[in-house]
């Protein structure tokens, strides 16, 4: 190989190429259905027992929105790096995400508990409100990279018995905003615009140029002919 070749390949993360998967360190069932939606093999690099995962989502004061996001993530992704390190585990390109609803500058995250989820799904219903999410790639022994898409959603009216029942679902509970776009409460979803996927808590467009970036190759869509 040309010394080109090797700078090329330093650049691009072998371990993309050569493993031919990623570290996904999310918990989200939901992120690892979008991976797979679009032909990414990975395997799970969650947080031991020994680290304060919930630490690195707390708010700062005064800080705007997109940048509570990104340095989330980036957060999320350094602590990823070094969990990598430290168990011992093959090397490959690490994989982060970072979601939250907005409405207006207040940041609405995971609901603590029932009395919590309904009144964030009171605050959100009849108004428009934005989904900022993150994501973050590391490859390499260096090299990372950041992306973000920013959504907005907007809200039929809801009757306090249609949150109620909601509530009552547990569909609320670790979801930022207390609610997630693919479930019942789409039908009380008046309109969208930007990513659904994003919504959803992986933007699959920002994912992806992140992932070839890192020298993962892959599915490509079919090609309609001429």
């Amino acid at each position: 190989m040309s010394d080109r070749g090797s700078r090329d390949e330093r650049e691009r993360g072998p371990a993309a190429s050569r493993v031919g998967f990623v570290w996904l360190a999310s918990q989200s069932p939901r992120r690892r259905q979008l991976l797979e939606q679009i032909g990414v093999r990975h395997e799970l690099l969650l947080p031991g027992d020994d680290e304060d995962a919930e630490a690195l989502e707390a708010e700062r004061s005064g800080e705007a929105p997109a940048a509570y996001v990104e340095r989330v993530t980036r957060a999320k992704l350094g602590a990823a790096r070094v969990r990598l390190h430290d168990r011992g585990l093959r090397v490959a390109p690490i994989l982060c995400a970072a979601t939250t609803v907005v409405l207006g500058r207040r940041l609405l995250g995971t609901p603590a508990d029932a009395a919590d989820a309904a009144a964030m799904l009171e605050r959100l219903s009849g108004r428009t409100h934005r989904v900022i999410s993150g994501v973050a790639v590391a490859w390499g022994e260096r090299r990372n990279a950041y992306l973000a898409s920013v959504s907005t959603v907007r809200f039929a009216p809801l009757m306090p018995e249609a949150i109620a029942r909601y509530v009552a679902s547990g569909e609320p509970f670790g979801k930022a905003g207390a609610y997630a776009i693919q479930s019942v409460i789409a039908g009380w979803i008046e309109r969208i615009a930007g990513s659904y996927s994003g919504i959803m808590g992986l933007p699959l467009h920002e994912t992806a140029q992140l992932l070839i970036a890192a020298g993962l190759r892959l599915q490509q869509p079919p090609v309609r002919p001429a």
